[in-house]
């Protein structure tokens, strides 16, 4: 009787083997079912806040001479500014930066004798922030007419920012989300199956470059500041269950 139960367990653990066994093998057999998708998410958009700065200078061998003349450019700077419409508020000057200026002084056998003192140059800067862009912008460029006026001053070129920066970034994330999926639903029906649940999802890096430049994207992400016109995109990696 023993024997015969023994006989009995023993069959059915062979059975339940064969069982997890092929199974096993069924499993390990069968593909990764998973389409993985990217997304891109562009939009082309104008800045909305414009940074501009200029630099005057004055030099005189008297410091106090120099300094008396950097204050006058600096009445003739502010005074032509708000009489383009800029108002006082917005209009922040720097320190005043001091430069002692020389000459290398060198003998009849070139050895280097000393320094021969030539005098102060004294410098400040004007910095502009704006929403008003094509206001500071045409200001930007017309700057030059205080040469008219005996100041010598250096314009740098506009700096152009968004202030909507975030809103941009989740309409992106929306784009290229969907973007991504419509891709996924693509593959799917073209293997003949359907698409399953999420699994992952993973966003690229944001980048903002001019539009119509033959800018480069970067890993680190571009963010261009030289451009009022701009396209903001982003990408989406999205992994889909097969079905």
């Amino acid at each position: 009787m023993k024997n015969t139960i023994s006989a009995i367990i023993f069959g059915i653990a062979i059975v339940l083997a064969s069982i997890f066994l092929g199974k096993a093998y069924v499993d390990r057999s069968r593909a990764d079912g998973t389409i993985e998708v990217t997304g891109l998410g562009s939009k082309d958009f104008t800045s909305d806040l414009i940074v501009w700065e200029g630099r005057y200078t004055s030099t005189s061998k008297v410091l106090s001479e120099a300094y008396d003349q950097l204050s006058r450019n600096k009445e003739i700077v502010s005074t032509y500014l708000k009489s383009k419409g800029i108002a006082d508020s917005i209009l922040v000057f720097s320190a005043v930066q001091t430069r002692r200026q020389t000459t290398p002084i060198y003998g009849d056998n070139g050895k280097y004798q000393g320094e021969r003192f030539e005098g102060y140059e004294l410098s400040q800067s004007v910095n502009v922030e704006s929403s008003n862009v094509e206001q500071v912008e045409k200001i930007s460029r017309e700057v030059t007419e205080l040469l008219n006026q005996g100041v010598q001053f250096y314009s740098q070129s506009p700096r152009y920012y968004y202030t909507k920066l975030a809103d941009l970034k989740i309409e992106m994330i929306s784009r290229a989300t969907e973007d991504a999926r419509i891709r996924a639903e693509k593959i799917a029906e073209n293997s003949g199956g359907s698409l399953g649940d999420l699994g992952s999802a993973r966003m690229g890096v944001f980048q903002i470059t001019g539009q119509n430049s033959a800018e480069d994207y970067s890993w680190g992400g571009t963010y261009n500041t030289s451009s009022k016109e701009k396209t903001a995109s982003i990408t989406m990696k999205l992994v889909y269950e097969s079905e």
